[in-house]
């Protein structure tokens, strides 16, 4: 952790209306670059220790804001939309033109057509449209997806004997099953995977790959205008909310991406844990701890986005005890939150059953597609390892590394190894292309493939399945 005589961010002189000034605390700290972004929870306790339940930070270009670091404290400005909009249009900096017009954060707090920018009204006629066109999907059917791509995944790397959880299966499964849940055919799947992930990191290519994304999506509006069926996009596009082409575009790029990117982190941070905390072996094995459990448990612990943008103040007003004032910018600590010592004095203390962390947010603009998350995850890991009952890290879980960036931690790979089962095969035929950013997507197909039948996937997930695995990973785990 940097300590204050070598902080980046000492010396500077906090510019007029910065919080600092109110505290009287000196320069606050940058929560953005290499240094805030290689321990962003010391980072977070470093803040807690010297300002309290709500600090101020310095965001990209040096832009003042504050970060709600109590978990009382997020749930009271998640729950009050009167004195904290989501309009990002109220912020100070973008009225006094200080946000340049090539700022990272314009792309993610910049308004535009969409419920997470919305209050009153405006955002429940909004979230109504993606609220019910998620709520027609039938969890069964949801699971059947995910136990369908698990399979075809695990086929690919199952006679190897070794594979990247995170390359491999994490960073695939949950793109694969929301093309199928948007109305895509199965084959955009690869492409939106590769053109997602890329746009997310920030590349050079990134600009190309939100296009690729965009074009892809625009297509499939307008084929699923002629030809709906039962999926979101059309259940958005005949919704009575009756959304414009651009909030309909807007809306499913919005579930398609912030969908993909927690599901990630939520698989992979769950395969972490039930492969490297002894805790959870003991009670998994014993029947006493379901994976749900653990899932759970990775919520609290690492939830999938550390921080979120943004509220906005409407007036002056107080929180935690600082001076609020119209305008300000407020970013809710997730992951703060959820260790926040007032409402968990022993972290080591496994949350059974307890849904009452931040990670989904709280009040009106609480994730709707939640549960959907929940079942990718929790079906894709029990298939894997129903799969490959023996699987087990590849390296020390000393060696096993985290990328970070500003308002997300990501593990970085996750290898291991395993028996290969009696039936695994090196795949064969040509693989697909890497670089889908450039390739503008063709006619989609007037056909999407339905899941396969239950008969088909009952194998997988029966409860002899589940208790195969558990009983041969934990055998292995002694």
């Amino acid at each position: 952790m940097t300590t204050r005589g070598t902080d980046p961010a000492a010396g500077l002189t906090p510019p007029p209306g910065c919080p600092a000034h109110a505290l009287g605390a000196g320069a606050p700290r940058r929560i953005y670059g290499p240094e805030a972004e290689r321990d962003p929870r010391a980072l977070y306790e470093e803040l807690r220790r010297r300002h309290g339940p709500v600090a101020p930070v310095l965001l990209h270009g040096d832009l003042p804001a504050w970060i709600v670091l109590g978990h009382r404290e997020n749930l009271e400005v998640m729950r009050s939309p009167s004195r904290f909009s989501n309009d990002s249009r109220l912020w100070r900096m973008f009225q006094e033109g200080r946000v340049p017009a090539d700022s990272p954060l314009r792309p993610m707090v910049e308004w535009q057509p969409m419920c997470v920018f919305a209050d009153g009204a405006e955002h429940e006629r909004l979230r109504s449209a993606v609220r019910d066109s998620v709520e027609q999907f039938d969890r069964r059917g949801v699971r059947r997806y995910v136990i369908r791509y698990t399979d075809q995944l695990v086929d690919a790397f199952a006679a190897e004997g070794r594979a990247d959880l995170i390359e491999d299966f994490a960073e695939k499964l949950p793109m694969l099953v929301m093309t199928q849940l948007l109305g895509m055919p199965e084959e955009y799947g690869p492409q939106l995977v590769e053109a997602t992930l890329d746009l997310l990191k920030g590349t050079e290519t990134a600009v190309a790959s939100n296009e690729f994304v965009v074009r892809t999506l625009r297509t499939l509006m307008e084929r699923k205008k002629a030809e709906p069926g039962h999926d979101f996009a059309s259940r958005l596009l005949g919704h009575e909310a009756d959304l414009t082409d651009d909030e309909v575009l807007e809306h499913l790029r919005l579930v398609l991406i912030s969908a993909n990117e927690t599901t990630v982190n939520l698989i992979a941070n769950t395969l972490r844990l039930v492969l490297t905390d002894r805790r959870f072996r003991a009670n998994l094995a014993g029947g006493h701890m379901t994976l749900p459990d653990a899932l759970e448990q990775v919520l609290w612990d690492d939830p999938p986005l550390s921080a979120i943008t943004g509220r906005w103040a409407t007036g002056d007003t107080v929180l935690g005890g600082r001076q609020i004032k119209a305008g300000d910018m407020l970013l809710l600590g997730l992951a703060a939150g959820n260790v926040d010592p007032e409402i968990r004095p022993d972290l080591d203390r496994p949350l059974l059953g307890n849904r009452a962390h931040l990670a989904f947010s709280s009040g009106p603009h609480e994730c709707p597609g939640q549960d959907i998350g929940r079942a990718i995850a929790d079906t894709g890991v029990d298939t894997l390892l129903s799969r490959l009952p023996d699987l087990r890290l590849a390296v020390p879980e000393s060696e096993l590394r985290w990328s970070a960036a500003w308002l997300s931690k990501r593990l970085a790979a996750l290898p291991v190894r395993f028996t290969p089962p009696a039936s695994a095969v090196a795949p064969s035929g040509p693989a697909a292309p890497k670089d889908f950013a450039s390739t503008a997507p063709g006619p989609l197909p007037a056909q999407v493939p339905g899941p396969r039948s239950d008969a088909q996937a009952a194998p997988r997930s029966s409860a002899s399945a589940r208790r195969s695995w558990r009983s041969a990973f934990f055998r292995s785990a002694d």
